[in-house]
């Protein structure tokens, strides 16, 4: 059964055009995780939350579970290749009310990483701008550059796949040989390095709380908000050739690539550190811009910021066409309000063009606190982890929970499937609880704008309007062709009642 064929029977027209193969399907998903975007985004975060010793062990610790994760996923995403992934997966496991809350979690999961990774860049494009020509960055200025970031993605993705997936092929390497370059400097030009001890067992606590143990685990967001997006394979495979098997591969490859990429990323940066108090409160707004520019001076640390700044700039791209072909998905299936605008694909480019532009614009609004609050950015970040780990369990808790009725596509774990199965719902449970709690201990016991953790908010405030959605129209409005939830192919199904709407 070839590509098109498979999706019929899932109950889906083909719409977009298969044009990426399996190095672009991996390279989307490497490229939205970007150890280059993430490991240095939040990289101040974990110099106050457990410092050296949790960023460099949380990462090979985190980075193992998430392989199990991963691995669940592929399976999964093999039995299933759509691009609404991971709702489609969990309504026809689970059932329509499965599939419209992972949909949901997972649609604020992308829409919080577009914001985050976007965000983020600005940031690094303020640090860049204040040491070329002394523009200090402000919350405004910042706000103008991401909104200018966001822009360029959005036009970007407007030109169809194959340019993502040109793109995407670029980043991998460019990734690979930016972390390359990045910690070649490092090691050979600076006069003074960190000794191996402090890398890898100094432990810092400026959190104010005096528990080592919680602090600990809070300082694993850095390593887990990294290591999220791979699901970006599963949502572009309605678009890649051998979607059973190469958009697996696609996942599982881009999370182990990231793995020993960010390890090696993380322990070069830290061993540069000249002065940790400085690069932790620096003026830039951008530790690892203060670490470049301690150890390097103005010019290497510039070259360094824009071999970074490219590397956001790709993840962020990266980010906004998997987004867009959710939007695309769940529109098809009648779960978003305007269902009938935002499912529309461009006959010439088969790009969702419609769903881009809501995807940056949905990502805008939710940076704009940024303006009045300093944590913003963290909340955001929390947004995307909260969001989409969780979604990540449900299809893979749901097909253990069906037992031998799943029936596996050609990529599967065989007799390992349960226990990898157990072990990344375990795993998924325990960070969404972690990330639930404060990070920041507020003083005189006083929760603050700036102390307080804006992620159980935000995951009750997006169940709370699915299920007034659900009951206000969802319920009439919302369904996968043939989501009974038996867990089948309905191969039978005249190719003629297949779900699919008209080009625009």
């Amino acid at each position: 059964m070839n590509d098109d064929e498979l999706l019929r029977g899932l109950g889906y027209s083909p719409q977009l055009k298969r044009r990426m193969g399996a190095m672009g399907n991996f390279a989307v998903s490497f490229s939205v995780i970007s150890v280059l975007s993430g490991c240095m985004t939040l990289y101040g975060f974990g110099l106050a939350t457990g410092g050296p010793a949790v960023m460099v062990w949380g990462w090979v610790g985190v980075g193992a579970m998430v392989l199990f994760v991963a691995a669940g996923l592929a399976e999964v995403t093999s039995a299933y290749p759509t691009s609404g992934a991971l709702y489609y997966m969990a309504d026809r496991l689970g059932g329509r009310r499965w599939g419209w809350y992972t949909g949901w979690l997972n649609l604020l999961g992308l829409l919080g990483a577009i914001a985050g990774i976007d965000y983020g860049a600005a940031l690094f494009v303020g640090a860049f701008a204040d040491l070329q020509w002394g523009l200090a960055p402000t919350p405004g200025s910042t706000l103008a550059v991401f909104f200018c970031v966001l822009l360029l993605h959005a036009l970007l993705n407007l030109f169809g796949v194959r340019v993502v997936s040109v793109l995407n092929a670029v980043s991998v390497w460019w990734h690979l040989a930016g972390v390359a370059v990045v910690v070649g400097v490092l090691a050979f030009v600076p006069a003074h390095h960190r000794t191996p001890s402090f890398v890898f067992g100094e432990f810092v606590n400026d959190t104010g709380w005096s528990n080592p143990l919680y602090v600990t685990a809070i300082g694993l967001l850095l390593a887990q908000y990294t290591f999220s997006g791979y699901d970006a394979s599963a949502h572009l495979s309605e678009e890649t050739t051998g979607a059973q098997v190469n958009a697996p591969r696609g996942i599982m490859r881009a999370v182990l690539w990231s793995w020993v990429a960010g390890f090696v990323l993380l322990v070069g940066l830290t061993f540069a550190i000249q002065d940790y108090a400085g690069a932790r409160d620096t003026a830039t707004g951008v530790p690892p811009a203060q670490i470049f520019l301690d150890a390097l001076g103005p010019s290497g640390a510039k070259a360094l910021l824009l071999v970074v700044i490219v590397a956001q700039l790709f993840c962020g791209n990266a980010e906004v066409a998997a987004c867009s072909r959710m939007v695309f998905a769940f529109s098809r299936d009648g779960a978003l309000p305007g269902s009938a605008w935002w499912r529309q694909v461009d006959r010439r480019t088969g790009s969702p063009r419609r769903a881009v532009w809501l995807s940056v614009a949905v990502a805008g609004v939710l940076a704009l606190p940024s303006l009045y609050s300093t944590t913003a950015y963290g909340a955001v970040t929390a947004v995307n982890v909260i969001g989409i780990t969780p979604a990540y369990a449900i299809p893979i808790y749901l097909r253990l929970r069906r037992h031998d009725s799943f029936r596996p596509g050609p990529w599967n774990l065989g007799r390992w499937s349960r226990p990898v199965g157990w072990i990344a719902v375990v795993w998924v449970a325990v960070v969404t609880v972690l990330f639930c709690l404060p990070q920041s201990r507020p003083e005189h016991g006083t929760l603050s704008v700036d102390t307080f953790n804006y992620a159980p908010v935000a995951l009750g405030a997006v169940l709370l309007l699915a299920a007034v959605r659900w009951r206000v129209a969802g319920r009439r409005s919302y369904g996968t062709p043939g989501g009974s939830g038996d867990g089948t192919l309905d191969l039978a199904r005249p190719f003629g009642h297949t779900h699919g709407h008209a080009m625009d």
